[in-house]
């Protein structure tokens, strides 16, 4: 069975469930609901959507910029490695909803904190995963290059650059998804706009089919990115795509 067969079966008892009666309408609309729902809040829904969209690009590009800034430093100097790892490790102890408060407390209720936060729960992949990739470059390719009289930026050029981008496209995956994850998470705890908004204010309405179709449209959203970054690293690395 493949993944759309075990969709529409998943759909179907889902859809038998709520119309004969077995789980309550209130507690779980039926998917037809759901659409209608979807359907009839569209406009509203593409305007939260832009919101959410521009917080979460903006934060996972600053992300990967921090990540791969870090994971060059770590790598380059051996001393900066063992002050901050542990540091970037500590940041991801502490759960994304707790920071979220703070982060509205201290840059108030405009995107600024948003972006913050999904600066935070994006990086450590990025900066893990390119790190990684770094100090897993062939030892004996390097020291082929550092004989024929190449320098570091060389090396780090043509040999962990290029044996790294597994790596980042790996990481680049996961911060994808964070970023819309961590964008409405930030917008649950305070905001103008943006789904996290939107799921708040019909919660409160307890409009269940509503939050069911953003919950739809947000996993929809990450799924999206994450083809996007598959396409990119095909076209980055062609010699990676099967036949």
């Amino acid at each position: 069975m493949n993944s759309a067969a075990a969709i529409a079966v998943i759909l179907v008892v889902w859809q038998i469930l709520s119309s004969t009666g077995i789980v309550p309408d209130f507690l779980l609309p039926s998917p037809v609901d759901v659409a209608r729902a979807f359907v009839n809040d569209f406009p509203l829904l593409m305007m939260h959507l832009k919101v959410t969209l521009l917080e979460s690009v903006l934060g996972l590009v600053i992300g990967i910029a921090t990540g791969f800034a870090m994971a060059v430093l770590m790598d380059y100097f051996e001393p900066f490695y063992k002050a901050f790892y542990p540091v970037v490790v500590i940041t991801q102890t502490v759960p994304a909803i707790a920071v979220a408060p703070l982060l509205v407390l201290w840059l108030g209720y405009d995107m600024a904190p948003k972006v913050t936060l999904i600066v935070i729960v994006t990086f450590f992949p990025m900066t893990v995963g390119l790190l990684e990739g770094f100090r897993a470059a062939d030892g004996d390719t390097m020291n082929l290059l550092k004989a024929m009289g190449a320098d570091r930026i060389q090396i780090f050029r043509h040999v962990k650059l290029p044996g790294a981008m597994d790596r980042f496209f790996a990481s680049l995956k996961i911060s994808a998804s964070y970023s819309v994850v961590g964008a409405v998470i930030a917008e649950w705890l305070g905001g103008y706009s943006g789904l996290g908004v939107y799921m708040t204010r019909v919660r409160k309405s307890y409009a269940f089919d509503k939050m069911f179709a953003v919950i739809f449209l947000i996993s929809a959203i990450s799924l999206l990115l994450m083809s996007a970054v598959e396409i990119l690293q095909k076209r980055m690395m062609p010699w990676r795509t099967k036949d």
